[in-house]
């Protein structure tokens, strides 16, 4: 045993284990203590990522909920710009027809005007032609004395009848 006890090696081991139960007696607290507050920390750091899981749910469903009411409210803008197209569409469909109807109305109002003033412009034509061929006929027909005779008559008859 002697030898034991001048060998190195069981010194050191033994000066080890002094240091480590030394260590142990008087630093046990500390280090149970800086591991408690270790625990107390990541206890922590999962709670507040929790909560910020359950936050990030909260906004996940509410930014879902104003998607929903955006896709509704678009929904809508579409379908009221179709109704109003449809109403445009329908208005200026009934204006193209109102527009034709009066558009042939004038047509046929010009037409009426053209064929009366054509009526009438062919009746002064053949007013004015048979003047003429009667004023002839009535020249080659009359000597001067009969033609003297009738310029007399007819200035007295337009005379009479302006008094």
């Amino acid at each position: 045993m002697m030898e034991l006890l001048q060998d190195t090696h069981v010194w050191f081991l033994i000066s080890f284990l002094a240091f480590v139960a030394i260590a142990w007696k008087f630093g046990k607290n500390a280090v149970l203590a800086m591991l408690d507050g270790r625990i107390e920390d990541i206890r922590k750091e999962i709670e507040t990522a929790e909560s910020l899981r359950i936050e990030s749910q909260e906004m996940l469903a509410q930014y879902q909920r104003k998607h929903k009411d955006a896709v509704q409210h678009a929904d809508e803008i579409i379908s009221n710009a179709q109704k109003q197209a449809n109403e445009i569409k329908k208005k200026a469909e009934a204006d193209l027809v109102e527009t034709m109807a009066r558009r042939e109305k004038q047509l046929q109002e010009r037409l009426k005007r053209m064929e009366q003033s054509a009526i009438e412009d062919i009746r002064q034509y053949a007013a004015n032609l048979s003047v003429t061929a009667t004023a002839e006929l009535i020249a080659q027909s009359l000597d001067k004395k009969a033609n003297e005779n009738l310029v007399d008559v007819s200035i007295k008859d337009i005379s009479a009848r302006l008094q």
